[in-house]
């Protein structure tokens, strides 16, 4: 499976902005697999600032949008599927780009049911470690 181009342009934009002195901003579609202050969406969507000042500790990979983010004073941890960038841009200038929402494809994330429970040591010795797979 190859990897789109829209994190790395997330990426690319994302620092334009910071280098040339404009706050970047991003419009976000949100569903049940977005984590974001709710009272912040209108019709299923919220524009957030993602710049230095405003985020913390920014991620942009290939999956997913994360950061801590303030809202009124209150703390959140923001989780954004890539797919679901609808756009960015420079809030001084209105310069960026939009992209097609692209639905987030869960089966690629554990469940919390498909997860391990943790097990005693006797238990986890005694079984076989799954090793890497070749696939052609």
């Amino acid at each position: 499976m190859t990897t789109g181009t829209k994190p790395y342009l997330l990426r690319a934009l994302y620092e334009w902005c910071v280098d040339n002195g404009q706050t970047p901003h991003i419009v976000a579609w949100v569903n049940e697999h977005t984590r974001v202050p709710m009272q912040y969406v209108r019709e299923n969507e919220i524009v957030l600032n993602i710049g230095p000042t405003a985020s913390h500790n920014l991620n942009i990979d290939n999956e997913w949008v994360n950061f801590s983010a303030r809202f009124n004073g209150v703390a959140h941890d923001i989780w954004i599927p890539v797919g679901h960038v609808v756009s960015i841009f420079a809030r001084e200038s209105g310069e960026g780009m939009g992209f097609e929402v692209e639905p987030y494809q869960p089966e690629n994330t554990p469940t919390q049911e498909q997860i391990p429970q943790s097990e005693s040591k006797d238990t986890e010795s005694a079984k076989p470690r799954k090793g890497l797979k070749l696939v052609k």
